[in-house]
Parts: structure tokens; C-alpha cells; sequence
């Protein structure tokens, strides 16, 4: 048992999350990507890896990068750099993204998936749970991300921009971080799922909406409410050995 600030956060095993997941079934299951289907952010790693792979212009990586060291500095808002992370790629074809996607996903992160958490979505999908990944990374690794996981790009709610005759906008569809990820499960019907498995504070909102809230390896913004709340975390064994002390 870890203790915030004197509230003691309760730490489920494997075993007694599984069972806390899958009992009883939940109908509909909605997970975050980054931080808990696999360990890093994909979303800047992509970024990251677009500039080295010479994807963008000099310009619109001069640009990113300015703003993304705004947006660390507090002077640029989590959505709006999350929108902007996909904005950048405006003007380049998106079957030319969504190969880079496949070729980052394949090297950099593929072997950052939790096992664990693999075998969850399966077991979820088996038995009929209807499975939804939320993300503010853009659709293009979402997608690509969550094949390994038998998700199909229907059930993919995450940053966009509007593609015009296979070329890539600046027009903005979706930005799903914070309050956006529990408003993008109502647009599409789902206003009270039954089970939400996030990492980030950047989740709490849509745990706050669901039947059964699992914060699995939780930063510390969302370990101090999961806290608060009363909610059992849930660390990956690849992430366990950070979380003994």
C-alpha cells in the first residue's frame, strides 16, 4: 500500500485487477492508450520521430518545437498542443502518415506493450465487451497501436483533423484530453460506460464517469485522486519496479 499525502492508495495485484475487470463483464470497456495499454507517449514520440525522419518541413518543425517548449513551460494548454501535434502534418498525404505511423509504432513502441494488458482486451473482446480506445495521441498511431489489440479504427476516439481528397488538414474534428475524453464518449453514445482504464490526470475525467474506474499505472496527479476516490491502482509488472518504494 503506497501512502499521498497520508491517504492510502490501494495497489491491486494482477490477479484481483483481472477479477475487478472482468467481473461482472462490462458491456462496454474504454481504455487510454499512452501510459496504459503500453508504457511511453506515443504522441510525441511520433512527433519526435517525423522530425529525424525528415516528415516535416524545417518550418513546421521549427514550429512544433517551439510550441511544445511552451507547452512545458505551462504557456500552452494540454489540448491545444495535443491539437497542434496533429495540425502539423497539414499539407502531406495521409497514406504517407499513416505508413510512418506503422513503421514508428513497429519500431519504438510495439515492445513497450503491456502483456498484461493485452491479455485483458482479449479477454474483454471474447466474451463480447464492446472495447474503445480514447486517446489525445493522433488517430494515425492510435490506430495503427490498438490492431495489436483487435480494436478496429470505428472504435478509435482520438486527436484528428479532417483529410480533403487524401491530404491532410489543418481543420481540426477532435482533441480528446480531460473533460474532451468523457465529451467524446457521449457524442458517441456512451455516457456512462461500464469500465475506464486510463494512466494520466488527463483521464480522470472519463474514470469519473464510469461504473467501475481502474487507474492503471497512474502518474502522480491521477495516483493522488484514485487516492481521494477511494480507486485501487493497477501497475503493470514492466512499470512495477518503479512503484516498490
Amino acid at each position: 500500500m503506497t501512502t499521498i499525502q497520508a491517504i492510502p492508495v490501494i495497489r491491486s495485484t494482477f490477479k484481483e485487477f483481472r477479477r475487478a475487470a472482468l467481473e461482472p463483464m462490462p458491456r462496454v470497456a474504454i481504455f487510454d492508450c499512452d501510459g496504459t495499454l503500453w508504457s511511453g507517449d506515443a504522441g510525441l514520440g511520433f512527433m519526435t520521430w517525423s522530425i529525424e525522419a525528415g516528415l516535416l518541413s524545417r518550418n513546421a518543425s521549427d514550429w512544433i518545437d517551439a510550441r511544445h517548449r511552451l507547452y512545458r513551460q505551462g504557456q500552452v494548454s494540454e489540448e491545444s498542443i495535443c491539437g497542434e501535434m496533429v495540425q502539423v502534418y497539414a499539407g502531406l498525404r495521409e497514406e504517407e502518415i499513416r505508413r510512418a505511423a506503422a513503421r514508428y509504432f513497429a519500431a519504438h513502441i510495439e515492445a513497450q506493450i503491456f502483456p498484461e494488458m493485452q491479455e485483458l482486451v482479449k479477454e474483454l473482446r471474447a466474451a463480447g465487451a464492446q472495447v474503445w480506445a480514447v486517446s489525445s495521441t493522433n488517430n494515425w498511431v492510435i490506430e495503427e497501436g490498438v490492431k495489436r489489440f483487435g480494436i478496429p479504427p470505428e472504435r478509435v476516439l482520438a486527436a484528428q483533423v479532417r483529410v480533403h481528397q487524401g491530404l491532410i488538414t489543418s481543420d481540426l474534428v477532435a482533441v480528446p484530453t480531460d473533460e474532451g475524453k468523457a465529451e467524446a464518449l457521449r457524442r458517441v453514445g456512451i455516457p456512462r460506460p461500464d469500465a475506464v482504464f486510463g494512466n494520466s490526470i488527463h483521464d480522470a475525467a472519463m474514470l469519473e464517469i464510469a461504473g467501475r474506474p481502474f487507474p492503471v499505472n497512474p502518474t502522480p496527479g491521477l495516483l493522488e485522486i484514485a487516492a481521494q476516490r477511494g480507486w485501487s491502482v493497477y501497475y503493470p509488472a514492466a512499470v512495477m519496479s518503479d512503484h516498490t518504494k
